[in-house]
């Protein structure tokens, strides 16, 4: 599957789910802010809005600020106020006879005085002032990152801390800034926003037009959730988070189909890593990228002390070398590594048995990656436990360790990138510990594999 293809998978399952505000928002950003940003930036509105004031656009609107702040829209206006004994501004005679000779007669102490103001509030002002706070606030979240050496900035803000620092002074000294007071919630409006793109000023017409950008990208409208997923701005070059985030979705989406229902999607919180859970008989949990210790899980290597039988570590060494040179008709030599991993679990309605999956994703052709990737989901099935309890491979009354350390070899899978070379099908591998599965096999041999330990 190539970058492209990958992409268009992943913009429909994106507008699928997390756009239709069932998968949680907080797993999306997760997958696909760069490494090197905080915690801060998993909450979603906060990395598109990173994403957003990256364009170089927005960037190029922030350079030229300054220049179109001088030549700023207000609008005077006039007010009346009636007067006695005094006059505070001009007076409006016409009001004033009218106000004497209606309500007043006689008094001629009463005055009508027209003031005239600035008004700065008017709607191609809210606009703007919507449009330099929303950047204002991004950048002060991103500082750090703006004025760093990191890839993912691209040619955008990066070496420009002066621009930055300019920005600062305009919303803090600039006196037109400080005049047009804080959008509501709900502004702008539709309204305002079509009344600044149809001024003759630029300045309203680019903020409208980036704010309507923003719009777009906050809706989810495809083009720019493709564009999200595509710019390097947010996502890694190496496509190996959204490979990942791609096969979650395929496992969403098929367990949707075997149980006919939908999941109660989770927010991602503090050490607890659960994304979904599926009702029913069975109860069906999906776990993204952590070992769901909240549910007493746990993968630790601890080689058996009995010398007699071959130790865990030493199984996952010999399958891992079988397994390989059964899948490429290779002779290799032992490796090792550790996974990041795809937990789903299993449990029966009156909770007394469990049955897991655990996926390991390598987004790579190349043998010596998925030869380390088999090794590491052996690894993962052997040394996985439970209240510190080995769930495969448990030793028997006799003390003997029964050497099934892997499960039914329905309980590992490995997921790969597409090779071109042939390779063994899924039916060729249903007498091995593990199943190896690529990218374009998902949508076809998932529910077997779902099938064997979700039925």
């Amino acid at each position: 599957m190539n970058r492209d293809d990958l992409l268009e998978q992943l913009t429909e399952d994106i507008l699928a789910y997390a756009m239709g505000g069932t998968f949680p928002e907080r797993e999306l950003a997760r997958s696909i802010k760069p490494e090197q940003l905080d915690e801060r930036f998993e909450e979603y509105e906060l990395l598109l809005d990173l994403h957003f004031i990256l364009q170089d656009d927005v960037v190029e609107f922030v350079r030229q600020l300054s220049e179109h702040l001088r030549s700023i829209r207000t609008e005077t206006r006039t007010t009346s106020r009636m007067r006695r004994g005094t006059v505070d501004g001009r007076i409006n005679w016409g009001e004033t006879i009218k106000k004497r000779y209606s309500q007043y007669p006689r008094d001629n102490s009463i005055f009508v005085c027209d003031n005239r103001s600035v008004n700065y509030d008017i709607p191609e002002n809210v606009v703007l002032k919507r449009l330099i706070s929303v950047v204002h606030r991004t950048t002060r979240e991103a500082e750090e990152y703006l004025r760093g050496e990191y890839d993912w900035v691209s040619e955008t803000w990066k070496g420009s801390e002066d621009l930055i620092d300019e920005l600062q002074r305009i919303v803090e000294r600039n006196v037109h800034v400080r005049r047009i007071r804080e959008p509501d919630t709900y502004e702008p409006t539709e309204r305002m926003l079509t009344t600044a793109a149809e001024s003759r000023h630029e300045v309203y017409r680019d903020a409208a037009a980036l704010l309507r950008s923003r719009q777009r990208l906050f809706r989810g409208e495809p083009e720019e959730i493709r564009r999200l997923l595509e710019e390097t701005a947010i996502a890694p070059d190496d496509t190996d988070s959204l490979f990942e985030l791609f096969v979650l979705f395929r496992f969403v989406a098929t367990i949707e189909d075997l149980r006919e229902t939908q999941p109660q999607f989770k927010t991602i919180a503090t050490d607890r890593q659960e994304v979904a859970r599926f009702d029913g008989d069975r109860e069906i949990v999906l776990y993204h990228d952590n070992s769901a210790r909240d549910r007493k899980l746990s993968f630790v290597a601890v080689p058996d002390e009995d010398k007699e039988n071959p130790s865990r570590t030493d199984q996952v060494q010999l399958v891992a070398q079988e397994i390989a040179g059964n899948y490429f008709e290779k002779d290799y030599r032992n490796h090792t590594g550790r996974p990041d991993v795809i937990v789903l679990e299993i449990v029966s309605a009156d909770e007394n048995e469990h049955e897991y999956l655990i996926v390991e994703v390598k987004n790579s052709t190349n043998e010596d990656t998925i030869r380390r990737g088999i090794k590491e989901t052996l690894e993962y099935l052997a040394f996985l436990r439970v209240n510190e309890e080995y769930v495969f491979g448990r030793e028997d009354e006799d003390g003997d360790g029964n050497g099934d350390y892997f499960g039914s070899g329905w309980n590992g899978l490995l997921v790969v990138q597409d090779l071109e070379e042939e390779t063994a099908s899924l039916e060729d591998q249903s007498d091995r510990e593990i199943a190896i599965l690529q990218a374009s096999e998902l949508e076809d041999e998932l529910e077997t594999i779902l099938g064997e330990v979700v039925c």
